[in-house]
Order: C-alpha cells, then sequence, then structure tokens
C-alpha cells in the first residue's frame, strides 16, 4: 500500500524535445512511497524518454524532477542510482556465463565484479537476502544453472531481482513482457504486486491485458 506523506517521486512541468520533435510536454507526475503505478502508450509516446529523464539519460528542457524532495537534475545515471533508483530496461541483461546466485551476488556486492567477490565475501545478511529473492523471483530450484539456460522470462525475473536485491526505493520497469508466454505475463505481474510496498514499482507497458493483471 502506499505511505500517507510527500511524494517519493514527482516530476513537474517536464518537457523534453530533440530536434523540434516534441517528446514530453508540461509532464506532471507524482509516486507515493511503495505505490505500483503502470505508465501506458504506444510505441513513439514518450514511455523510454520519460524513464529517461528520471534515471538522468537525458536532461529536460523545462521542469524538475524531485527524487525524496531532492531534485535530480544535473546528477549522472550512476549518481541517481546510488540514491536508490533502479532501472530494469526491455531486454534482459544478465551475466549468461554465471550462474543464477552468482549474478545476483554480484548485484549485491560493493565491487560488481567476480574478482571482487573473492577479495570481498558476502555478509551473511547479503547471503540471506539472495537467499530469499531467488524464491520471490521464482528461479530458487535454478539457482546454480547457468543465467544463459534460462527462458527469457526467468532471465526478466533475474534482472528484476538483481535491482531489488540492492534495495532501491523506486523500481523502473521498461516492458517487462515483451516475448513472453501468457504463463510467464501471469507470474511477472506476481511478482511485481508482491515487490509494491516495500518498494515504489512504476512500469512501463503497452500491454492492456498486462495492466489489468497488475491491478
Amino acid at each position: 500500500m502506499p505511505t500517507p506523506g510527500p511524494p517519493l517521486l514527482e516530476l513537474a512541468g517536464v518537457s523534453v524535445s530533440f530536434d523540434g520533435f516534441l517528446a514530453l510536454k508540461n509532464l506532471n507526475l507524482q509516486l507515493a512511497s511503495g505505490e505500483l503505478r503502470a505508465v501506458i502508450g504506444p510505441n513513439g509516446a514518450g514511455k523510454t524518454t520519460f524513464l529517461d529523464v528520471i534515471t538522468g539519460k537525458v536532461r529536460p528542457q523545462a521542469g524538475d524532477v524531485r527524487f525524496r524532495g531532492r531534485s535530480l537534475l544535473g546528477r549522472n545515471e550512476h549518481q541517481i542510482a546510488r540514491l536508490g533508483v533502479g532501472r530494469k530496461f526491455q531486454s534482459p541483461r544478465v551475466f549468461e556465463q554465471l550462474s543464477v546466485q552468482e549474478n545476483l551476488a554480484l548485484a549485491v556486492s560493493e565491487t560488481k565484479t567476480p574478482m571482487g567477490l573473492l577479495r570481498r565475501p558476502l555478509t551473511n545478511t547479503q547471503r540471506q537476502r539472495i537467499h530469499h529473492l531467488l524464491e520471490v523471483i521464482n528461479l530458487a530450484p535454478r539457482a546454480r544453472h547457468r543465467a544463459g539456460s534460462l527462458s527469457h522470462g526467468q532471465k526478466q525475473w533475474l534482472e528484476i531481482g538483481m535491482l531489488v536485491v540492492q534495495a532501491p526505493q523506486l523500481l523502473l520497469v521498461d516492458e517487462p513482457v515483451a516475448g513472453l508466454s501468457d504463463a510467464e505475463t501471469e507470474r511477472t505481474a506476481d511478482l511485481l504486486r508482491s515487490l509494491a510496498g516495500d518498494h515504489t514499482v512504476l512500469v512501463i507497458e503497452h500491454d492492456m491485458e498486462f495492466i489489468r493483471r497488475l491491478q
């Protein structure tokens, strides 16, 4: 359930144009802590630009983006991620030669490299977080399997897990069910619903049936 109080994320009067093409015009949005919200629209409607503005990849020509009351303008993608904003792109980005468990371990580690994990092993708390998350993302039985052996839907869940294990307050998810089976789509909806509350979840999608499943 959303938490009462000031918005976690606020976009105020945001406009973005590229070579005269207006991608976003005077966009206003507020998201509360713990809220699950979906933004729908056809291809070319500016959905990805919307996420690019939040994550610092694109700077708007007008307006402001505030996260926990602090403006994100002028911050780069890495700085915004460290503030607690996680983004999942449409195509899954996982380390296919590593196991599912190793992917999560890299994501939660400070160094984000296999050599770094050897030098600085995970804490008990981090290992427990990974164990719990494997259950949440429905991949516990495949924890030791290579990520490259997973189905497309399972890779999507793994990448969502790689973001969640870093404990972001805001999770941005871009078209998570493109190319998924009906069963995988249903499980993805269940997963995102389960994450709301502990996280604020913003889903970008054009599949109306999937949006209904999120409700």
